[in-house]
């Protein structure tokens, strides 16, 4: 699609802010208001639409898909969004590891027990910790928890968590990637850490590592994404 605008700006809307292009406010792929929490989330959009060339890539609009996914799928139903990322709590991939005396169980738990124990500490809960694939169900006071900690979370914060947990195959890997403080390239690391594990032994693969520098280009922009959306 060929650029039809000259500027992107912010206006104040709705109790909240939106782009405008040319001075008229933007909607969301759906169609409805977008409406944005704080003015440096409308920034960072209004910034994505200026930097657009002559021809419109829509694979930029990295910022826009967050906040219009979070108006138009979670807030739409957010039980349906709560629902399906505690199902990466129930089958959390920190919780499965190699074989006790296997070495790459030695650094699952050097890199993953940190943060299943920060989780824990966090929520007053016990993950159980699995020694193969075979799944084993997670305590009911667990999940509860983490239902409790969901539904806390705004739109924004849920539709983030949605693609970090995704790809993470960790919520509570995903979780950790909302702490305004969080290390994300480090938290992602963890989450690849078998991936990793196996490149070391058998060699890199240059598609592989590409395909893995965009997972965390996308993982970071979602915990970018939510510490914008945060008043």
């Amino acid at each position: 699609m060929k650029r039809f605008y000259r500027e992107a700006g912010v206006a104040e809307a709705f109790g909240g802010w939106q782009v405008t292009l040319d001075g008229r406010a933007i909607k969301t792929v759906s169609a409805r208001p977008q409406r944005l929490p704080t003015r440096a989330l409308a920034e960072a959009l209004a910034a994505e639409w200026a930097d657009q060339g002559e021809q419109i890539d829509p694979a930029r609009f990295v910022l826009r898909d967050f906040a219009d996914f979070a108006i138009d799928v979670v807030a739409q139903d957010r039980a349906e969004t709560i629902g399906a990322l505690l199902a990466y709590g129930e089958t959390d991939t920190l919780c499965y590891r190699a074989e006790p005396d296997e070495p790459l169980a030695v650094r699952q738990r050097a890199v993953w027990e940190p943060l299943l124990t920060a989780a824990e500490t966090g929520l007053g809960v016990e993950f159980v910790r699995v020694a193969g694939i075979l799944h084993r169900p997670q305590p009911d006071a667990t999940l509860s928890a983490l239902r409790t900690v969901l539904e806390g979370l705004s739109d924004f914060d849920l539709a983030a968590l949605r693609t970090s947990a995704n790809l993470a195959a960790s919520l509570v890997i995903g979780l950790a990637s909302l702490d305004p403080q969080a290390d994300a390239a480090a938290l992602w690391d963890a989450a690849n850490l078998e991936e990793d594990w196996q490149a070391e032994l058998w060699g890199w693969d240059a598609e592989a590592q590409a395909r893995r520098a965009h997972r965390l280009a996308i993982f970071t922009a979602a915990a970018r994404f939510a510490g914008l959306a945060r008043p």
